[in-house]
């Protein structure tokens, strides 16, 4: 019973534990970057008169939105990793955490686009029809006038989603790539399933958490576009 309540494994696994929580954040952080940039695409492609654009943003959205994560994972390290042999790096380590980054990023993206999607209706009709009557291209209108006011206006839903992603990153280990989880699950194979452990991690996690949705809180408040 003693043992349950030991949290001597913590002190004695403490590098190993900073190890997998960096292996996180550096997986949490490309992802996050990539599936910005992504939903920003597939946002443009989504709302572009072109209807072979719209029609193929849509189907990704659709398609990713309604696919476990853990197929896409398992997709990428086991159908295009090992099957097909592509390779991103011939370092296995880092070819798994590409892996990973990029099962991660082409699911997240889908939110994020959705995001931006809904950020874009709070944009005034007018605007845009502005824009296009001064002579301004679809393109131009996207980057300058619209765009701009969509990710302020959904500044708060970009952390939420960021903070699914941190919590997201608990499984790719079916892609092969250690993190946070996967030296918690060590660890409990190692020592037994004790409740320190859980909360060690439990703990770790929050601190990624709970700042990501303050800043985030805040930085909604400070970039609110007043109408």
């Amino acid at each position: 019973m003693e043992s349950f309540f030991d949290f001597s494994p913590l002190v004695q696994e403490f590098g190993t534990i900073l190890a997998g929580f960096w292996s996180t954040i550096r997986l949490t952080l490309m992802s996050g970057l990539l599936a910005l940039i992504l939903g920003t695409i597939l946002v443009a492609m989504r709302v572009s008169p072109t209807p072979v654009l719209r029609a193929a943003g849509t189907l990704y959205v659709n398609i990713l939105r309604n696919t476990p994560l853990t197929l896409v994972l398992l997709l990428c390290a086991l159908g295009l990793s090992d099957t097909l042999q592509l390779a991103i790096s011939t370092d296995p380590g880092t070819n798994y955490y590409w892996w990973a980054t990029a099962g991660l990023s082409a699911y997240t993206a889908a939110f994020v686009c959705e995001a931006l999607r809904s950020g874009m209706n709070t944009v005034p009709v007018g605007q845009a029809e502005a824009a296009r009557a001064i002579g301004l291209t679809f393109t131009q209108t996207l980057r300058l006038v619209v765009l701009p006011q969509a990710f302020r206006s959904v500044i708060a839903p970009l952390g939420s989603i960021l903070i699914a992603l941190t919590k997201n990153t608990t499984i790719v280990i079916v892609a092969g790539y250690i993190e946070a989880s996967a030296v918690m699950k060590q660890m409990f194979d190692d020592y037994g399933g004790t409740l320190p452990i859980f909360l060690g991690f439990a703990a770790g996690y929050m601190v990624l958490t709970l700042p990501t949705g303050f800043f985030f809180g805040w930085l909604a408040k400070r970039m609110a576009v007043v109408r």
